[in-house]
C-alpha cells in the first residue's frame, strides 16, 4: 500500500482528496495548521487518514511533519501540495509586504519545502509524484490579487522545473486547476473580486471532488509521459494522455512566452 500526504487537508480540495485518496487504496496523511479541522476529516474517513498539524509558512515545521508522516506511514509516495492562502486584495502599492510576502511562502515556499524533504526518497526509490495544486490565477493577470497570482505562477513553474529534473529518476510532478471552488478563499474573494464572482453568477463553479477525481487519477502513474504539464479539471485526463505526442511536439499546458 501506497503513502500520500496532502497539505491543507482539513476542509475544501484538499478534504475531498484526501478521502479520495482512501478510496483509492492509499494510506493517507493530511495537515494543516487547524487540529479542528484535521479531526473533522479523520472523522469523515472513519479513522483511516492521519493527521499532523503544521504551517506550510514554517520550514521547520514542514521538515518536523513530513518526518512524523514518515515515522507512522513509511516513506511518501504522492504529495499532494494544496495548501494555500489568497492573500489579501488591495493594489500592490496598497499591500502590506509581510502579508504579500507571507502567501508567496504558503503557496510556493510551503511546496518547495515539502518537495526537497519527500524527493531524495523518492529518487533513491525511483518513484513517486508530486501535484500541486495551482490555479487558474497562474496564467493571467487578476487586478488587486498580486501575490496570488505571482505565487500560483511561480507554483506552476516549480512543477515543471521539478518534473525536469526528477524525470531520470522514475519521479512525476503535475500542476492542476481545481476551477472555481467554493473554499473559504473564494467565498473571501468574491466579495471584492468582480471576475470570481462573475465566474460564480455564470455557474463555472466546479466541486472540490472534480479535483479529487483528477488527483487520483494522476496517482496511477497513466499520465507520466506528461509530467511537468498543467491539467485542468475540465479536460479529460485520458484524453489528454492519448494524444500525448501532440502534447509534447506542440509545446501545450507549459507556460510559454510568445513574441
Amino acid at each position: 500500500m501506497k503513502t500520500a500526504l496532502v497539505t491543507g487537508g482539513g476542509r475544501g480540495i484538499g478534504r475531498a482528496i484526501a478521502l479520495r485518496l482512501v478510496k483509492a487504496g492509499f494510506r493517507v496523511a493530511i495537515t494543516a495548521r487547524t487540529s479542528e479541522q484535521l479531526d473533522e476529516t479523520v472523522a469523515l474517513s472513519k479513522g483511516a487518514i492521519t493527521s499532523v498539524t503544521a504551517d506550510m509558512a514554517d520550514p521547520e515545521a514542514i521538515r518536523a511533519m513530513i518526518a512524523q508522516v514518515e515515522q507512522r506511514l513509511g516513506s511518501i509516495d504522492l504529495l499532494v501540495n494544496n495548501a494555500g492562502w489568497g492573500g489579501t486584495f488591495e493594489p500592490i502599492w496598497e499591500s502590506d509586504p509581510q502579508q504579500w510576502w507571507r502567501c508567496l511562502e504558503v503557496n510556493l515556499r510551503g511546496p518547495y519545502e515539502c518537495s526537497r524533504a519527500v524527493l531524495p526518497a523518492m529518487i533513491a526509490r525511483h518513484q513517486g509524484c508530486i501535484i500541486n495544486i495551482a490555479s487558474g490565477a497562474g496564467g493571467h493577470a487578476i487586478e488587486n490579487m498580486s501575490a496570488y497570482v505571482a505565487s500560483k505562477t511561480a507554483l506552476i513553474r516549480l512543477t515543471e522545473q521539478i518534473a525536469v529534473e526528477a524525470k531520470p529518476y522514475g519521479v512525476s510532478a503535475f500542476a492542476i486547476r481545481p476551477g472555481v471552488v467554493r473554499t473559504a478563499m473564494v467565498e473571501e474573494a468574491r466579495q471584492k473580486i468582480p471576475m470570481i464572482q462573475n465566474a460564480l453568477n455564470k455557474g463555472l463553479e466546479s466541486p472540490p471532488e472534480a479535483a479529487a477525481d483528477l488527483v487520483a487519477y494522476l496517482a496511477t502513474g497513466k499520465a507520466s509521459r506528461l509530467s511537468g504539464r498543467l491539467f485542468d479539471v475540465v479536460h479529460d485526463p485520458q484524453e489528454m494522455v492519448d494524444r500525448a505526442a501532440e502534447i509534447e511536439k506542440e509545446n501545450q499546458y507549459l507556460l510559454r512566452l510568445k513574441l
